[in-house]
């Protein structure tokens, strides 16, 4: 088992938001794996052997369709984002860990996430080892990264006006309940603000694979994204 070597991204069109690359190194593997005991072993295993327990087994994680894994019942939400096409990747994955709600919202999966970019980046690391792709070097799909994935800190700091935000939300009332009730879509009342900016970022990085919610957001600034969280999140409650 190839542990504790590093491995060079490739430089990824990063988009508009995505921060200057601060680091090459995706992360260490043996560090990793020290990280996957502490904090993940309660609910997942990975390796010889590995079985389904409160999450599912990891072996082969990378490239594989979400809500995919054999014999493991997931929540709707998951099952519905594999569905409309989400598949684990290092792109995929970063943000996953860095905050599952904000890319699954109503996944099961209750960790709070990982902050620390170098943690995540070993624990990937490791997670790599136990899929057939990562072997690959240079790397390619799906196991290449974007440089460092994110948003600005100005973007997140961004006070949305609610009345606008008011006034931009008949579109989004098309498909989604006013009430906060999920009826086939997924609810966006009543979510922290922060979280409700990260997940249309993310359809706008088209790490979240609705193609439209990409086209959706898309069309939106950073002003309106922020005007909309400030807007949902008061209401449905």
């Amino acid at each position: 088992m190839p542990t504790g070597r590093f491995l060079r991204a490739l430089a990824l069109a990063a988009g508009c938001l995505a921060q200057p690359a601060a680091a090459e190194l995706i992360g260490d593997a043996q560090r990793g794996a020290h990280l996957f005991e502490r904090q993940c072993t309660a609910c997942h295993q990975i390796g010889a052997g590995a079985i389904n327990r409160v999450g599912p087994q990891l072996n082969g994680i990378f490239g594989r369709r979400a809500g995919t894994a054999e014999s493991f019942k997931y929540s709707k939400a998951m099952t519905r984002m594999g569905n409309d096409g989400l598949t684990w990747t290092l792109e995929t994955l970063d943000p996953y860990l860095a905050n599952p709600k904000a890319l699954v919202s109503g996944t099961r999966m209750n960790y709070p996430g990982l902050a620390d970019d170098t943690g995540r980046a070993d624990l990937l690391a490791y997670l790599r080892d136990y899929s057939d792709r990562p072997r690959d070097i240079p790397e390619a799909e799906p196991t290449a990264r974007k440089t460092t994935p994110g948003l600005d800190p100005a973007i997140l700091a961004l006070e949305g006006d609610a009345e606008y935000g008011a006034y931009l939300s008949s579109e989004c009332a098309t498909c989604h309940q006013a009430d906060g009730s999920d009826q086939g879509i997924p609810s966006i009342t009543g979510w922290p603000p922060e979280d409700f900016v990260v997940a249309l970022h993310a359809y706008k990085q088209k790490l979240r694979p609705h193609p439209v919610m990409q086209m959706m957001a898309g069309r939106l600034s950073n002003e309106e994204i922020a005007a909309l969280a400030a807007y949902f999140t008061t209401q449905g409650q």
